[in-house]
């Protein structure tokens, strides 16, 4: 198996590439700042171990996000619900943060993002937890009981199109297609989750996983 400088394979990088938005460059900075994550001993394995949530935390992009908890959680792939990380839910990540992926695909993972219960739909409570997220839980920046209820019934009313009382994925895509807010909230997760040096501004997957 031919190899790389990085110590990660070329085939492997041919393929990771085909299956994201990342460039060759990309992808192998990202397996550094990965294997920067890990133990000295644990780094030459880096594509065969994951990285706890916690120390995912520590990144500076995600530690500054107010939806650094939901994003580890939309990204794992973990079976035993940890939130940790493999190399390749960590590409997943990076590529879909990409100015390169499809505002689809964004729409999508956003969408995941705010369904904080991962019951397929945008409920009052979801819609809740994504305002606190904004604003902050601090006094100064609450909503009062009467400005979050009135929001959250302005937000139904522009997106949920069959009045049932939630957004589901079609009407979160149609109102993000057509609201200059929602997509600058969608633009905002992207940059804040978006790693230093601008390599990382082409990252989210493609629609599909970076493993097959």
């Amino acid at each position: 198996m031919g190899g790389s400088a990085s110590g990660l394979p070329r085939e492997a990088l041919g393929e990771y590439q085909e299956l994201t938005f990342l460039t060759k460059q990309e992808i192998l900075l990202a397996y550094k700042r990965f294997s920067e994550l890990l133990p000295e001993e644990e780094k030459e394995n880096a594509r065969s171990v994951r990285i706890p949530k916690s120390r995912i935390l520590t990144l500076p992009e995600l530690r500054a996000n107010p939806f650094r908890h939901r994003i580890c959680r939309v990204f794992s792939t973990s079976e035993n619900g940890d939130d940790s990380m493999s190399f390749e839910d960590f590409l997943d990540m990076l590529s879909v943060f990409s100015d390169s992926a499809t505002s689809e695909i964004k729409s999508y993972y956003a969408f995941r993002i705010f369904d904080f219960d991962d019951d397929g739909a945008l409920d009052k409570k979801d819609l809740e937890k994504l305002v606190n997220c904004l604003t902050g839980e601090g006094e100064e920046s609450r909503l009062s009981n009467a400005e979050m209820e009135q929001l959250i019934e302005n937000i139904l009313e522009e997106s949920d199109i069959d009045k049932d009382g939630t957004i589901n994925l079609a009407e979160f895509q149609h109102v993000i297609s057509r609201s200059p807010d929602f997509a600058r909230l969608q633009r905002c997760i992207s940059q804040e989750a978006a790693l230093p040096g601008g390599w990382a501004k082409s990252a989210g997957p493609g629609g599909s996983s970076a493993v097959s």
